[in-house]
């Protein structure tokens, strides 16, 4: 059995995983992430992908209200090419509670949230196809930030700095000893071999999967699973984040993220035995699609390109609470002093937004245990990529004869990273992805520097597939590039192919509807009668 002497496992490849391997590797801490699926495959990769204000908190959590406005701050200086500074609207509608608007108002100055009461006309004008019967508007410090390209970052720089990643590999079992936790056992699912990685400290930052990890070690942890369900939509109908100033509700915030717009989020409390087994109900469509179009009439206009959820990692100390009711905060347990057992520190709960004070709260205890002397860094170092900010005009300079579309496309994607990615080689600049305008050289640099091993990977790393046609047009192309790259046989890049389709599949079947079920019918007719990819 393959062996990996460490001072830290991670478990766990979201954001707050992510966060945590940099902020131990900036530490000088020697970290092993293991991660079951892909970097961003969980919670992280199925929120709405938001740069909260903390505006929605306001009201009601003003503690999660200050940590987001905090946090926002700090990823704007550090993570600026995950980040579109689209800026943030909330509106209020003829049926809203006008009582709400106020306490809103109240909240955001008493968390130190940024925000300026304008005109309807002014919000008309700032969104033009928000619904024209709008009563009150506000300004807020919203922005987006792309989750993959969040957690992609933190593991590359990590990496970088002496890190190890072991994606698509399972933990089967910690490993126990007279002192408590001492290691993982693990699987990789990729390479088909087993690994023991022998450490002084396991940190369990997987999320709502984490009381599968404290089951390993027999320590009771409750977690209280509640899905939220989205919607895409074919284009980008609203260039800034827009919310519904009232209660949190379904089809209440609006999302422009890259080439399309989002509609969130809905709150359905789950059972634990089926976090695997997660759908997005008819219902919960209907409700997104109608609630939304209150907010943006357009949307009767436009096609629902897919629909999924994720689930909220959340603690709850009361089984009969609803989902919403439940505090954003952040949980982190240290189970020597609660359950007796050396070596392992549990971190849940917060969000997206607190990734990184959530990884920075984790290694302090970390440092306590190991009897490192080291402060937090990571508020202060840019993630690779966002070391300066260059303007559009000066990269379509330093690339002459390149697409303008495609300079900005990469750049925005990848910040100062697009040197190792764009060249004078034609071939590297050949489009792979019309779409999201991917080239070879992006899913090259990918393939070779960003841990991806699968088309599915490469979605998150560059967006092929996420754009109008959902990869009927660009996934026969990366298949090939994988094999043509020597990172897939013929066959194996075929297997590759299907599983990527089959996965893209489980978004689209349930809006298989009009133009949608058109664009479903062209693309298996593409993959099975022409390019003879059987089920």
């Amino acid at each position: 059995m393959k062996t990996i002497e460490t001072d830290v496992v991670v478990i766990g490849g979201g954001a707050t995983g992510s966060g945590t391997l940099r902020d131990l590797a900036l530490r000088g801490i020697k970290g092993v992430l293991i991660e079951k699926h892909d970097i961003a495959y969980g919670t992280t990769g199925r929120n709405h992908g938001l740069l909260h204000s903390g505006a929605r908190y306001a009201v009601k959590d003003k503690h999660s209200a200050r940590e987001c406005i905090s946090e926002n701050r700090i990823l704007r200086n550090i993570a600026g090419h995950c980040i579109e500074e689209t800026g943030g609207l909330f509106v209020s509608l003829p049926d809203d509670d006008p009582q709400y608007h106020e306490e809103l108002i109240k909240g955001c100055a008493e968390a130190g949230i940024d925000f300026k009461e304008i005109s309807v006309n002014e919000a008309l004008n700032i969104e033009p196809n928000l619904n024209p019967e709008i009563r009150r508007a506000m300004t807020v410090p919203d922005g987006t930030v792309d989750p993959f390209r969040l957690a992609a970052s933190n593991v590359v720089d990590a990496a970088e700095r002496g890190a190890q990643v072991l994606n698509h590999t399972q933990v089967t079992s910690l490993i126990l000893g007279q002192d408590g936790v001492t290691g993982v056992k693990c699987y990789d699912k990729k390479k088909k071999e087993e690994i023991e990685v022998h450490a002084k400290l396991v940190i369990n930052a997987t999320g709502v999967w984490g009381q599968q990890i404290c089951d390993f070690a027999s320590i009771p942890i409750n977690y209280f699973p509640s899905k939220g369900s989205m919607v895409i939509i074919d284009y980008r109908i609203n260039n800034i984040v827009i919310n519904r100033s009232r209660k949190p509700a379904d089809g209440d915030i609006f999302v422009p993220g890259d080439t399309v717009s989002l509609i969130g989020t809905t709150s359905r409390n789950l059972t634990y035995d089926r976090i695997e087994e997660l759908t997005v109900d008819d219902d919960e469509i209907e409700v997104l699609l109608s609630d939304g179009e209150q907010l943006i009439p357009n949307v009767s206009n436009t096609r629902v390109l897919r629909a999924y959820c994720g689930v909220r990692p959340l603690i709850s100390l009361s089984p009969d609470v609803d989902g919403r009711d439940i505090s954003r905060g952040i949980v982190l347990v240290d189970h020597e002093e609660r359950d007796g057992v050396k070596g392992l520190l549990t971190i849940a709960g917060g969000k997206l937004m607190t990734y990184r004070l959530m990884a920075e709260q984790t290694v302090d205890l970390a440092c306590v245990k190991l009897g490192v002397d080291k402060k937090c860094t990571t508020h202060l170092v840019p993630l690779p990529g966002s070391e300066k900010k260059v303007s559009d005009e000066e990269n379509i300079r330093n690339y002459p004869g390149i697409s303008e579309s495609v300079v900005s496309a990469t750049y925005f994607r990848h910040g100062e990273r697009i040197h190792s990615i764009l060249n004078r080689d034609k071939r590297s600049y050949g489009l792979i992805c019309e779409c999201e305008m991917v080239t070879a050289g992006e899913v090259e640099y990918a393939l070779k520097n960003l841990f991806a091993k699968d088309i599915t990977d490469l979605r998150r790393r560059t967006r092929v597939g996420m754009g109008p046609c959902q990869g009927e047009l660009c996934a026969y192309r990366a298949a090939g590039l994988m094999a043509e790259l020597g990172n897939a046989e013929g066959v194996e890049a075929a297997d590759i192919l299907r599983e990527f389709l089959e996965e893209r599949f489980k978004g689209t079947k349930p809006i298989l509807w009009g133009d949608a079920l058109r664009e479903f019918e062209f693309t298996y007719w593409v993959y099975q009668s022409l390019l003879g990819l059987s089920e």
